[in-house]
């Protein structure tokens, strides 16, 4: 193919599904947007869209070239995210990504740094899904567990995350505390709601206790942690929180419930001005978070 505008207009035709849409997401005459449909499909020898009264549809051959087109716009978005942060000052956007439960301890440095920098916009990926950083869905990641073994990434190591097994008064109220390591089973548990879990200290419970005990599961860190202080169970938060909610640990925190955290950055930004400031004073943080 050898030209692109008339992809990219086609791709418009099916996401707007009008040729007046079309023309005017991609600021064009109605006229020139017929005109390139039907070079396509000219060119192609096979119809990409059914005509109809409401406007356009994409026929079979129409949607196998638009899932190509679609995958090439998202890179050339994901693309143009990498570049955008490869300038030589720190301004513009920075994208962090982490899990939820960092929240709490990444966010008071991300703000600590973008006052050092006012131009900065900071976007702060949080999730289950994995950004990609050799797409350009973010400037650098902390990720906890085994360590990331991505080709193109730099990865250097942060911190543990260690855990606390806690109870707050309300449960304790109503339950008491376990006797040892031995007495959890016959106590209620708040836990995440993914059986599939790799957290370490997720594992260690769900071999230690029934699962008629994991009493409340949700996916999302924060209503974990309202539920552990709402007295549901006892659950596990991130070592700093314990005396912060004023909950109490009903074991010892173990070291097999931590799991180590990486700084990831993609080696085509890890140079940049802008990622390198940011690495720097977060490692300067590294004290005060821990």
């Amino acid at each position: 193919m050898d030209n692109w505008d008339e992809i990219r207009t086609a791709f418009q035709v099916a996401r707007r599904g009008t040729v007046s849409g079309a023309a005017e997401e991609l600021g064009v005459h109605h006229a020139t947007v017929i005109r390139h449909i039907d070079a396509l499909e000219q060119r192609l020898g096979v119809k990409l869209f059914q005509r109809h009264a409401r406007g356009y549809t994409a026929t079979e051959a129409g949607q196998d070239l638009l899932q190509v087109a679609q995958a090439t716009d998202d890179q050339f978005t994901q693309l143009a995210g990498r570049i955008k942060g490869q300038g030589e000052g720190v301004s513009g956007d920075l994208v962090i990504t982490s899990l939820d439960m960092l929240s709490h301890r990444l966010t008071p440095v991300m703000v600590a740094f973008q006052a050092q920098y006012p131009d900065l916009r900071i976007r702060y990926r949080t999730g289950d899904r994995v950004f990609r950083l050799e797409y350009g869905e973010a400037h650098v990641a902390i990720r906890a567990g085994t360590m990331p073994e991505e080709p193109d990434n730099v990865v250097q190591p942060f911190m543990a995350q260690r855990m606390s097994l806690v109870a707050s008064a309300a449960y304790i109220d109503r339950f008491g505390l376990p006797d040892g390591a031995e007495d959890l089973p016959r106590h209620r548990f708040v836990i995440g709601d993914d059986e599939k879990s790799r957290a370490p200290f997720e594992r260690w419970l769900r071999q230690r206790v029934p699962d008629a005990a994991l009493m409340y599961r949700a996916s999302d860190p924060r209503n974990m942690l309202d539920a552990i202080l709402a007295g549901a169970g006892i659950g596990f938060v991130v070592q700093q929180e314990c005396a912060a909610h004023g909950l109490t640990e009903v074991i010892p925190s173990l070291d097999e419930w931590s799991a180590p955290l990486w700084l990831v950055t993609h080696v085509d930004l890890h140079r940049t001005t802008k990622v390198q400031a940011f690495l720097r004073f977060i490692k300067d943080q590294m004290k005060t978070l821990e």
